[in-house]
């Protein structure tokens, strides 16, 4: 282990701190360095006696209000001896560290402007506000390749279909990170966005050919490599041809590659020549759990090669299960001591040590200044702008004008708490231009629905608001409808009767299920700069700009017409 090398570049100082710091450490320390919980509350008694008694390397928290987290992080850090890696979930701005955080847009957002810069300023973004707060680490960026139109968890997190494309933007999100000294964690390693199943909900596969995976996601992931990313999450993703390649015995077998010796130690160490940390996903998700008894993956994860273990079912009992395999031989001497060494060099590697010393872990309040500045709003403005894709409008219905489309059915579709936002700055924005807005209310099919007469006297336009976004646990990510045979106005039985229009601001892919829908638009984020833009663009104040980072029509042709 070269920790003057790529990725941790240690001085001889940090390198004596690391050996130093990991031969005064207890077996307890040891064993507990390697878990990442997360939090549920920030009760200080909660946070002393439930996660840090556990000598944890590091604490996951989600976005809550900045002040509250910064002030739990820095309490966190008081009292742990060994300083914690923060991290966060900063795939698409400063909310994922907080909710007072700049929404700047999804990973596709940024794709569909065809502009590294916006990848750049993500990472900048996400991880200035981040590092505000005291968080240290970001998971990610997201460089899985969208390969699966049908894939429930990938889509708008990623940067589209096209490896180079993901290459160049995810290496421009790392360049922001490293500017703010906060470490990536490029995911999903092996590469999610093959299969059409969630790794949340069973192993998912990356069913590519070993030739097939070098040329996308080997060269994504051994340019992140190359670039310095710090570390690599490794997700509950079984590669068969490398696993069988590696391991013979194993044909056959389901092995997610956060289990598997042969995708973690073969293909990301020896092959790609990774030298950072390796971090499980949540350890809790199916692919996980249902793959072998916890209590021997647990300490086989880390023995197999990751070095840190990301969340629990419990934690008292996943560490009581580590201490266990170790004393049992299931994780040995050797990966132990390996795997805390690779944490503390981490930790190194962005001065946690000396900002320890310097009691500056976490900054002070002052800080919290720069979440939502001006700057970064009006970052955010000009991705929106630059983003908002028009796949189609084959009944040249844009734009759409209140003289002409005056009274408009607004329906949403999907099941999420930014629903009500989102149609609420919709309408609104409309409104403001001069329209009259009606929201679309589940009909009572016992006291009658509108007919054919009925519909086109009270309507001139239908717009439906596509909100259907990425969710952990979701089996499909596709639209959902209210009526059925054609009974009530949810159902686009009317795309004859009155022009509609279909604005999708999340799943790029609805298409898919409104082929009859003649004007179609993907905005890949939902925040309220989009939605202000989004408006500006149907009403011809603003032009359309994106370029679709993904197949919109899914490979068939019938959608384009």
């Amino acid at each position: 282990m070269n920790l003057k090398g790529n990725p941790f570049y240690l001085k001889e100082d940090d390198i004596q701190w690391v050996d130093y710091t990991l031969s005064q450490m207890s077996l307890e320390e040891k064993i507990g360095q390697l878990f990442c919980p997360i939090g549920y509350s920030t009760d200080r008694g909660y946070l002393e006696h439930e996660l840090l008694r556990f000598h944890i390397g590091g604490l996951f928290f989600r976005d809550g209000m900045s002040v509250e987290m910064r002030d739990t992080f820095a309490y966190a850090q008081e009292h742990s001896r060994i300083p914690l890696l923060i991290p966060s979930n900063l795939e698409a701005g400063g909310d994922g560290a907080a909710i007072d955080g700049t929404a700047f847009g999804k990973p596709m957002s940024v794709a569909a402007t065809g502009d590294v810069k916006q990848a750049y300023r993500l990472g900048t973004i996400a991880c200035k506000e981040a590092a505000a707060l005291g968080i240290n680490w970001a998971f990610a960026p997201v460089v899985d390749v969208d390969l699966n139109d049908h894939n429930p968890i990938t889509n708008v997190r990623t940067f589209g279909k096209d490896p180079q494309r993901v290459a160049a933007f995810a290496k421009e999100y790392l360049r922001g990170a490293k500017e703010c000294n906060v470490a990536t964690s490029v995911k999903h390693f092996p590469g999610d966005g093959v299969d059409e199943r969630d790794q949340h909900l069973l192993t998912s596969v990356n069913s590519l050919s070993m030739e097939g995976w070098d040329e996308i996601f080997g060269m994504v992931y051994q340019e992140m490599i190359e670039a310095g990313t710090l570390s690599v999450m490794a997700g509950h993703i079984a590669m068969p041809a490398y696993q069988e390649y590696y391991e013979p015995e194993s044909a056959g077998e389901i092995i997610p590659a956060t289990l598997s010796k042969a995708l973690l130690q073969q293909l990301l160490r020896k092959k790609l020549g990774f030298e950072g940390l390796i971090i499980t996903d949540a350890t809790p998700m199916v692919g996980f759990t249902a793959a072998m008894d916890r209590q021997t993956a647990v300490p086989l994860a880390i023995e197999n090669g990751c070095d840190m273990f990301l969340f629990n079912k419990d934690l008292a009992e996943d560490y009581q299960f580590m201490m266990t395999g170790y004393q049992k031989g299931i994780l040995s001497e050797k990966r132990l001591n390996d795997a805390n060494r690779r944490i503390l060099a981490l930790k190194a590697s962005l001065g946690l040590h000396e900002k320890k010393k310097q009691g500056t872990l976490v900054p002070g309040e002052s800080a919290l200044k720069v979440l939502r500045c001006d700057q970064h709003l009006n970052w955010a403005k000009e991705l929106a702008d630059e983003s908002i894709t028009l796949v189609k409008d084959t009944q040249g219905l844009l734009p759409i004008k209140a003289t002409e489309h005056r009274r408009v059915l607004l329906e949403i579709l999907g099941d999420f708490p930014s629903n009500d936002r989102v149609i609420d700055k919709v309408k609104s924005v409309l409104e403001r231009e001069g329209f009259t807005v009606i929201v679309y209310v589940k009909e009572d099919f016992a006291a009658g629905v509108d007919n054919v007469s009925d519909f086109r006297q009270k309507y001139d336009l239908v717009i439906y608001l596509g909100n259907v976004e990425n969710a952990s646990n979701k089996t499909t990510n596709r639209l959902d409808w209210y009526t059925f045979w054609g009974q009530g106005n949810n159902v686009p039985w009317f795309v004859k009767e009155v022009p509609v229009l279909f604005i999708s601001v999340a799943n790029p892919y609805h298409l898919l299920d409104v082929p009859m829908i003649k004007t179609y638009i993907n905005c890949y984020s939902n925040n309220d700069f989009v939605l202000e833009a989004v408006v500006e663009k149907i009403t011809g104040k603003s032009e359309f700009k994106g370029m679709s980072p993904i197949d919109p029509f899914c490979g068939r042709k019938e959608l384009k017409y």
